[in-house]
């Protein structure tokens, strides 16, 4: 790699609203906080809920049921 070129590299504090606290390398120097992260967002904790409104999911089921 070539000398001078790369940014500096920090080890830096990133914290959820949850308050969750990340260690990560960052070229940022300051600490940030952040609205959701792995522990706290639906998708990764099992809480994301399938929203069917007007049966929209039960009409694509019945309308490609005999396709393929």
């Amino acid at each position: 790699m070539k000398q001078g070129i790369h940014p500096q590299m920090n080890q830096i504090n990133v914290e959820c609203m949850c308050g969750n606290v990340i260690q990560t390398l960052s070229t940022r120097s300051d600490e940030f906080k952040l609205d959701v992260c792995s522990s706290c967002h639906p998708v990764f904790t099992g809480q994301e809920r399938v929203m069917d409104t007007a049966g929209r999911v039960e009409r694509f089921r019945k309308k490609y049921a005999n396709k393929g």
